[in-house]
């Protein structure tokens, strides 16, 4: 299992080069049986003018997760996966330090998936919980 799980991580760290997950230092960290991990440094690149990470970083950080999980627990050699819906409550403010994004499925059907994505800080605190739709559609 500890090199397929190796395997995986290389691969999304990997398909992550020149995209927005590179420019926003997503790093993917775990996987298991039905969930995606990744950290993000927060930094003045996803900062708010006041200093704070930015909502919309932590929304392309969930995305990201979200959208990598469903490529990977479905086939992705038969699949494109597209996000359908993305919706975010921020509840606390961070300055600087990691948050890690942890992909969970609720759902997982044959067209539609539904992705519980909770961000949290290096102490485990809650700092965004979102919820992404994705869609698998064929590869002709």
């Amino acid at each position: 299992m500890n090199d397929y799980k190796e395997k995986i991580l290389k691969i999304c760290n990997e398909t992550s080069k020149n995209t927005l997950m590179e420019t926003l230092d997503i790093e993917y960290i775990d996987v298991g049986e039905d969930f995606l991990l990744a950290k993000m440094p927060v930094t003045s690149k996803v900062h708010q003018p006041d200093g704070v990470l930015h909502g919309g970083a932590s929304v392309a950080l969930a995305e990201s997760v979200g959208s990598a999980a469903s490529y990977i627990f479905l086939d992705g050699n038969k699949y494109f996966v597209r996000g359908l819906e993305i919706a975010a409550n921020h509840v606390k403010s961070i300055k600087d330090g990691f948050v890690y994004a942890k992909a969970t499925i609720l759902h997982k059907g044959r067209t539609t998936q539904l992705w519980e994505i909770k961000i949290t800080n290096e102490a485990d605190q809650l700092i965004s919980l979102c919820k992404l739709t994705t869609i698998a559609l064929p590869k002709s």
